[in-house]
């Protein structure tokens, strides 16, 4: 099975101050996250790492440069990565959305809502494994491989390979500039950790136990 680290970005002034970033473009790292990143590549300095996977959307790209040139590895921007297509609620705060009836099915039934303007929890969650599983098909069991991409992304893949419920997706937390560990393979999936910041201590996957 290969060994999936999915990495939330770092901060940004859009979690900082509780807006809803979505796909907004030009959302960067601030101070803080820039640190996370480069906390998150020393962390990561000797794992070995095959490839390096990265949502196109800047917060994610720039968590995942430290980690890409710590370990000598291209950045594989992969769309489907991307954060929930959340339409018109883009740059809107979610402490004014949270006292709105939508707000109470985002929380308590994902799986009946839709996101005004954009895609539904489902579709969302079915593209993420697209992609996870196609990262997983190009690479060889116990490769190590970083993700980085999104809060909610991550939540929904990991729902996904555990067997949860979608509607019970909200329950799992992940941070910025966390790491999820995970394995993912033919005859399913294991969670080693999850929402862990460094400093790691990652078991390297193709050490045989004597």
């Amino acid at each position: 099975m290969p060994f999936l680290l999915l990495i939330r970005h770092g901060e940004n002034d859009f979690v900082k101050t509780a807006k809803m970033a979505g796909r907004l473009p030009g959302v960067h790292l601030n101070d803080r996250g820039n640190g996370q990143a480069q906390d998150l590549a020393k962390g990561l300095a000797e794992t070995p790492l095959k490839a390096v996977y990265a949502s196109p959307l800047e917060r994610a790209v720039e968590t995942a440069e430290p980690i890409a040139k710590i370990h000598k590895l291209e950045i594989r921007l992969v769309p489907g990565l991307m954060d929930t297509d959340i339409g018109k609620w883009q740059g809107r705060s979610w402490k004014v959305l949270s006292r709105t009836k939508a707000w109470k099915v985002v929380q308590g039934a994902p799986s009946r809502f839709t996101f005004p303007g954009g895609e539904s929890f489902l579709q969302a969650q079915m593209r993420i494994i697209t992609a996870l599983d196609g990262i997983v098909a190009n690479h060889k069991s116990k490769d190590l491989i970083a993700v980085v991409f999104h809060a909610d992304p991550i939540k929904l893949a990991l729902a996904y390979y555990l067997g949860m419920p979608l509607d019970n997706f909200q329950r799992i937390s992940i941070d910025t500039g966390s790491v999820t560990a995970l394995m993912v393979g033919q005859m399913g999936a294991h969670l080693l950790w999850m929402n862990q910041k460094p400093p790691f201590n990652i078991p390297h996957p193709s050490k045989k136990k004597k």
